[in-house]
């Protein structure tokens, strides 16, 4: 028997491009799990300038309910919309959390609308292992946006400005007195402000208190950053919103926005590429070695690797 007829054959590409969903899951299930031949896969993907849209912000910001809001208006304008929602993972199973049927059952079956659910598998930027292939997958298909949205870590959540083209970043108005320990970390990712939940108490102070802790960074020269308030739970402020990430977008044409994007995500591939045979437990054993020799150093370790 020829077990090799009997493997799991990898997704076209064409399939993909074509806009099926079945195979663009099954390319995504390759990937993530690292299935034989997955690589191959890749390598033979077009070059895609679709724009990918990131939203992140602290945990209780309401960004699942904003998404949601934001793929009703837009399927009210007749687009295809791919979505990655990259969820905390389980210690157990190392899978996603929360799944897609139960955030996105409004949208789960919509012919339109294709929505994933990645787990971080540990990742600390609250992102997956994996994010930047499968972005790379999901620009190859038909969609005219895709979003993906972050699990909720809080200021380390930066590393989704190396992959989204627009990065939104929500919050609510009662984290006014946090806002000067976030500038280093979280709000200097954003390209758009997104105070959710505006209808409560403090609202418009803390816009303006956005706007002055940043504008000594606007008086540099940096582009002031908008902000726009929204009620997500009542679709309040969603056209407002997308507006401004268009606006956004067509500012990136003819930038060098896209290249320094590309360097990054190519830097992160490499790097992961180059640690791939290096873990924890196999150097736990070399310093062990090292230390009971008598000799250990930590850049001769280093070397040995």
């Amino acid at each position: 028997m020829n077990l090799a007829s009997h493997e799991p054959k990898p997704p076209l590409p064409e399939q993909i491009r074509q806009g099926h969903f079945n195979a663009l899951a099954r390319a995504l299930s390759y990937v993530e799990n690292e299935v034989r031949g997955y690589r191959e896969l890749l390598e033979s993907l077009p070059f895609s300038n679709r724009p990918v849209i990131g939203i992140t912000g602290p945990p209780g910001a309401g960004k699942s309910t904003l998404l949601n809001a934001m793929i009703g208006q837009l399927l009210a304008g007749h687009k295809k919309l791919g979505i990655l929602c990259v969820d905390p993972s389980s210690p157990f199973t190392r899978g996603a959390l929360l799944g897609d049927r139960i955030r996105m059952s409004e949208w789960y079956t919509h012919p339109d609308v294709f929505i994933r659910s990645v787990a971080t598998r540990g990742g600390l930027g609250g992102l997956s292992p994996k994010i930047i292939e499968m972005t790379e997958l999901m620009k190859t298909a038909p969609f005219d946006h895709i979003i993906i949205e972050t699990a909720g870590v809080g200021q380390n959540e930066i590393e989704i400005a190396g992959l989204a083209d627009t990065t939104v970043v929500v919050m609510v108005p009662e984290g006014g007195d946090e806002i000067q320990t976030m500038k280093a970390g979280l709000m200097e990712i954003a390209d758009i402000f997104v105070v959710n939940k505006a209808d409560r108490p403090g609202a418009d102070l803390f816009i303006k208190n956005i706007r002055s802790t940043f504008a000594p960074v606007f008086h540099e020269g940096r582009e002031e950053i908008p902000v726009v308030k929204t009620i997500a739970s009542r679709q309040e402020g969603i056209a407002p919103l997308l507006e401004e990430i268009t606006r956004h977008e067509s500012r990136l044409e003819g930038s060098d926005r896209k290249i320094t994007l590309l360097t990054e995500k190519a830097y992160q591939l490499i790097q992961q590429d180059r640690m791939k045979d290096i873990s924890k437990e196999r150097l736990y054993p070399l310093v062990k070695t090292m230390i009971e020799e008598g000799n250990f150093n930590l850049y001769k370790l280093i070397g040995m690797l």
